[in-house]
């Protein structure tokens, strides 16, 4: 699923890739590999220490090897207005919030977005933002929300429900079929 990001990467015109890696993980040709911490905060870090560029920073997760190029160029455009710029979803289910089993409420879906990666950073405010405490870091869920918390501001870019990331056997079976598609 690496290569598959990579080549999306590439196809989109960003040049300096730093992949975090397990222990032991190798990195595509051409790529800086970085060893991945022990939260994804901590991963994105390590790859954000390792890189060499000054400017605008791009994270994205390669569990999301159905990212279509032209996202990465969207959610970097969309840094002219913003601290942050991160692909996302319309949700179109109904969500609602249990206490246990007993729905509390039923959220207003028209505002919710289910958030992706590509996410686009300047580089100073991923900085500042991953500059907190290493439990700050263990809670985060994506880094744009640590952007969030620290003041700055963060724009929406809509996405495909396509581009949805690899978690279980049956997300895998999915992936395997639309990327033998695209082959």
């Amino acid at each position: 699923m690496i290569e598959w990001s990579v080549d999306a990467l590439r196809a989109a015109g960003i040049e300096e890739i730093v992949v975090a890696l397990p222990e032991g993980g190798a990195a595509p040709s051409g790529c800086l590999g970085v060893r991945g911490g022990a939260t994804r905060s901590e991963s994105v870090r390590a790859a954000l220490d390792a890189a060499t560029s000054s400017g605008d920073v791009v994270v994205h997760d390669a569990a999301r090897p159905l990212v279509d190029p032209s996202l990465f160029t969207r959610v970097l455009e969309a840094l002219a207005e913003a601290d942050c710029a991160i692909a996302a979803a319309r949700v179109t289910d109904t969500i609602k919030e249990a206490d246990g089993d007993l729905v509390v409420r039923t959220h207003d879906r028209s505002r919710l977005w289910a958030i992706q990666t590509p996410q686009a950073f300047r580089r100073a405010a991923l900085e500042a933002a991953l500059n907190v405490d290493a439990s700050v870091l263990a809670v985060a869920t994506d880094d744009a929300s640590l952007v969030e918390q620290a003041g700055g501001t963060v724009r929406v870019v809509e996405a495909s429900p396509a581009n949805f990331k690899v978690t279980t056997p049956h997300d895998l079976r999915v992936a395997s079929l639309l990327l033998a598609e695209r082959a």
